[in-house]
């Protein structure tokens, strides 16, 4: 059985429950936007803080920071607590820091509400894939996700160059109150569309080293950690990449093709990941190698670049659905704490990709990204490859 039976048995109705799945999109597009804005608003925070552009990009670490440290603690503490409840908690943090970061003129207290808004973040990763496939039978459990995870790419892909548009016209204030605003929408949206659920009693509850320790999920997260870390050396880097081929000035456009065939990617995924999770695994693993391997021959030539970009986009776009239903099925009944190792080994991977990047890109340049890329994606697909009895198993996900 690949499907987690506590879950699947909570619902006998045959149709995906769009608008809660959609919350939970807004949730996620929400959580990664207010990650991510500031990157694209470095100047004007630092002017805005008084602070240099390096101290500004410290409000993108400590938002990760939050997430890291708050995600398995807070699943676990919460984890009695009813669902709906948990979730609002979340969005209203959302809300209340996301207002403080905008209104706020003191560097310190934006460090701060930045960190607890990477906590809501941390707090909401943990529950969402859970929550989504605990409203569906099992067999729609992948494409339940794949709606409720789909406000990753969109964020990636539209809203944070939107956000950083709109900052740079009616100033970075703006964006984050718009990202305010968008929370109260959100928590209301919430209270009113998305069904309760119960928490997990603590009879029924392990201790998350004794998760860590189930068969598959070790495998699952090396994989996360593997993947994530490769592209984030190529995702955080990608200005000085591109200036190999000359497309320096054309990074706005690199990344929104990137976004738009993350959407494609996470389409396929939700069409098929019910009856072929582990080749979903596999070929996304093997698409990201491929393009390291065009890369480092063709870094140079623009028309490659732009097609390594596409599959690149492709591949990444079901991963988030891919990793954490193949997460969630190797937990079974504990999906809540496995999804909250999930977002720690996620940010770790961001923090390593944005480290490993940044030794490379002093020591050996940007032309050595495609090469690291090749090792971490080899491991990775191995990983894989071999963890066919309990981390990626063959066949349809209900048998």
């Amino acid at each position: 059985m690949h499907a987690n039976t506590e879950f699947s048995t909570s619902t006998s109705s045959r149709r995906l429950p769009l608008a809660p799945l959609l919350a939970f999109a807004m949730t996620g597009f929400i959580a990664i936007l207010t990650e991510t804005l500031p990157a694209g608003l470095l100047p004007a925070i630092g002017e805005g803080l008084n602070v240099s552009q390096v101290m500004a990009g410290q409000l993108v670490s400590i938002y990760a920071l939050g997430s890291l440290l708050a995600a398995i603690p807070l699943t676990v503490l919460t984890s009695e607590w009813r669902r709906k409840k948990v979730l609002l908690l979340a969005v209203g943090t959302f809300v209340v820091f996301n207002t403080i970061t905008t209104v706020s003129t003191s560097y310190s207290l934006t460090l701060v509400a930045r960190f607890m808004s990477g906590v809501a973040a941390g707090l909401a990763w943990g529950i969402l894939a859970g929550y989504a496939r605990r409203l569906v039978p099992a067999d729609l459990q992948g494409r339940a996700l794949a709606i409720a995870m789909v406000g990753i790419p969109v964020a990636l892909a539209l809203g944070t160059p939107a956000g950083a548009w709109l900052g740079d016209i009616m100033g970075w204030r703006v964006s984050f109150g718009l990202m305010a605003v968008l929370a109260v929408i959100l928590f209301i949206w919430t209270l009113m569309a998305v069904p309760d659920l119960p928490g997990q009693r603590a009879e029924r509850r392990l201790p998350v080293w004794r998760v860590f320790m189930m068969p598959g999920v070790r495998p699952v997260l090396a994989v996360i950690f593997l993947w994530m870390t490769a592209h984030n050396i190529l995702y955080t880097f990608i200005g000085p990449f591109l200036a190999l081929s000359g497309l320096t000035g054309r990074v706005g456009l690199i990344l929104l093709v990137f976004g738009l065939t993350a959407l494609v990617g996470i389409w396929i995924t939700g069409t098929l990941i019910d009856r072929h999770l582990r080749k979903l695994v596999l070929l996304s693993l093997a698409a990201l190698a491929a393009v390291s391997v065009v890369l480092a021959g063709g870094m140079r030539d623009q028309s490659l670049v732009m097609l390594a970009v596409i599959v690149w986009g492709w591949s990444f776009g079901g991963a988030s659905t891919q990793m954490q239903t193949a997460a969630a099925d190797s937990a079974g009944n504990h999906v809540d704490v496995v999804q909250a190792m999930v977002t720690t080994a996620w940010n770790l991977a961001i923090a390593s990709g944005g480290v490993l990047g940044g030794v490379l890109l002093n020591t050996a340049g940007a032309a050595s990204f495609p090469w690291a890329l090749m090792v971490l994606m080899a491991v990775a697909f191995v990983i894989a490859y071999i963890g066919k009895r309990h981390a990626f198993r063959p066949g349809a996900r209900n048998q």
